[in-house]
C-alpha cells in the first residue's frame, strides 16, 4: 500500500511537457468568449411570430431578441399560462458564473505554470464539477419554470418540462433550445483539457515503467520527450 501510494505521489508529482501546456493554455483563452459570447439559445415560432421570440441567456445575463422586446413579449404569454416572469434577479447563476469561470482561467494558468500532473488533474476535475453542475442547476430551473403555474392563470395547462436540447410543441407555439457559441467555446475548453491529460498522464506512465525496468537516467529523459 505505501508503495502504490509513494508511486502515485511520483507520478502526479511528474513534470508536464510542452504540448499538454499549450493544451491547458488554450483552454484558458477559450473561457474569455463566455464573457461576451451567449451560452444557450431558445427560440418561439407561432402563427402569430412568424419571425420567432428569441431569447439569449449569457453567463451573467438575459438578452432577448429585437432589442430585448422578445423577451418582454414572452413575458406577457408566460402570464397567461401561469408561468413566473424571466428575470435576471432570478437567475443566481448569473452571480456566481463569470466569477467561477474567472477562478477557473487562473487555476489554469496556475497549472502551466507549477507544470505538475497533480494540477492538471485538479484543473481538470474542477472544470467537469463546475460543467455538470451549470448543466443540472439549468435544467432544474426549467423544470421549476415550467411546473411552479400560477392556479388563476387565465389558461390552463398541464405543468410541463421547457425544452433543455431540441424542439417541442408547446399549444401552439413550436420552441426550440440548443447550446450556442458560449457552451461551444466551453465544450472545446474542456476537450483542450482531457486532451492535455491524456498526454500528461502517458508520459508520467512510460516515465513511470522506464524507472521500473531500470532504464538510465538517459533513457527515462528520453521515453519522457517521446512522450510529449
Amino acid at each position: 500500500m505505501t508503495r502504490l501510494l509513494e508511486s502515485s505521489h511520483r507520478a502526479l508529482s511528474s513534470p508536464v511537457g510542452g504540448t499538454p501546456r499549450a493544451l491547458v493554455l488554450a483552454a484558458a483563452l477559450l473561457l474569455l468568449p463566455t464573457y461576451f459570447l451567449p451560452l444557450w439559445n431558445l427560440t418561439m415560432f407561432a402563427p402569430q411570430y412568424q419571425g420567432g421570440l428569441r431569447l439569449d441567456i449569457y453567463s451573467y445575463k438575459l438578452e432577448g431578441g429585437n432589442e430585448g422586446q422578445d423577451l418582454k413579449e414572452i413575458n406577457l404569454l408566460n402570464h397567461y399560462i401561469g408561468m413566473r416572469d424571466l428575470r435576471e434577479d432570478d437567475f443566481r447563476e448569473f452571480q456566481w458564473m463569470p466569477f467561477v469561470i474567472g477562478v477557473l482561467a487562473l487555476l489554469f494558468l496556475r497549472a502551466i505554470v507549477m507544470g505538475r500532473l497533480l494540477d492538471l488533474v485538479d484543473s481538470t476535475v474542477l472544470f467537469a464539477w463546475f460543467a455538470g453542475f451549470s448543466g443540472w442547476s439549468f435544467a432544474y430551473k426549467l423544470y421549476r419554470y415550467g411546473h411552479d403555474l400560477a392556479p388563476t392563470a387565465p389558461v390552463k395547462v398541464d405543468p410541463f418540462m421547457p425544452p433543455l436540447f431540441g424542439g417541442t410543441q408547446l399549444a401552439n407555439f413550436e420552441v426550440y433550445s440548443y447550446p450556442a457559441a458560449g457552451s461551444y467555446a466551453l465544450l472545446a475548453a474542456g476537450l483542450a483539457l482531457v486532451a492535455a491529460l491524456l498526454l500528461a498522464a502517458r508520459a508520467a506512465l512510460r516515465e513511470a515503467r522506464a524507472a521500473r525496468g531500470g532504464t538510465s537516467p538517459a533513457g527515462a529523459s528520453s521515453a519522457r520527450t517521446a512522450a510529449r
